[in-house]
């Protein structure tokens, strides 16, 4: 099983949650895809990358959501 039939992506800010979530825990958005490309686990939010993408919460993110 493809690990992007597992997530679905907020269109808002790339926050991965599982299919069954209404609401996205990170911007408060309901709008979701389930087409997203590439994966960002950041666990430092002072890091390079963190800081590149725009994210100041620690999670997994979708690097493209379509």
């Amino acid at each position: 099983m493809r690990r992007s039939s597992l997530f679905k992506a907020c269109r808002n800010c790339h926050y991965l949650v599982q299919k069954k979530t209404g609401t996205c825990p990170i911007c408060g958005s309901k709008s979701f895809s389930n087409r997203w490309h590439g994966l960002a686990i950041i666990l430092d939010t002072d890091s390079f990358v963190a800081k590149l993408l725009n994210i100041s919460k620690e999670g997994s993110y979708a690097i493209r959501v379509l």
